[in-house]
């Protein structure tokens, strides 16, 4: 069997080809960065936050729930709107005796605790901006 060789001209070719292909890659993936989501919060520091003289928004949901997504990226965007606002996110995917924890049957689901540290408000699902607007504004975060 005879071995198979490249000529210079061939493997400069190839090289380029695997530049552009490397570029590619890495633009797709820049594209999927810009879409931001909260950070995950460990349940420790959930709790610690909680009753601090200031309201809590607490996100709770997985990566792989779509409408766990668009909170996300919707709360992320308040939260860079209004940093001081207290907004978590916790991962159950990542800690699953968390949703034990917040007796959590479903995902996403949005817990906001006043600043005494109760809980005022508890919804399961998505919420619009509106919605999200109007409970910042009543819990007066």
């Amino acid at each position: 069997m005879a071995a198979f060789r490249l000529s210079p001209f061939e493997l400069n070719k190839q090289r380029n080809q695997m530049k552009i292909l490397a570029a590619l890659v890495i633009t797709l993936l820049t594209l999927n960065a810009d879409e931001q989501s909260l950070s995950d919060t460990s349940y420790n520091i959930v709790k610690m936050n909680v009753g601090q003289g200031k309201p809590h928004f607490l996100e709770i949901g997985s990566e792989e729930c779509g409408g766990c997504k668009i909170m996300g990226k919707t709360l992320y965007a308040f939260s860079k709107q209004n940093p001081n606002y207290n907004i978590s996110y916790v991962n159950v995917t990542k800690d699953r005796s968390v949703a034990q924890k917040f007796s959590i049957q479903m995902i996403p689901t949005q817990i906001v605790y006043d600043k005494d540290g109760q809980e005022v408000y508890r919804h399961t699902g998505t919420l619009s901006q509106d919605e999200l607007s109007a409970l910042f504004k009543k819990y007066e975060f």
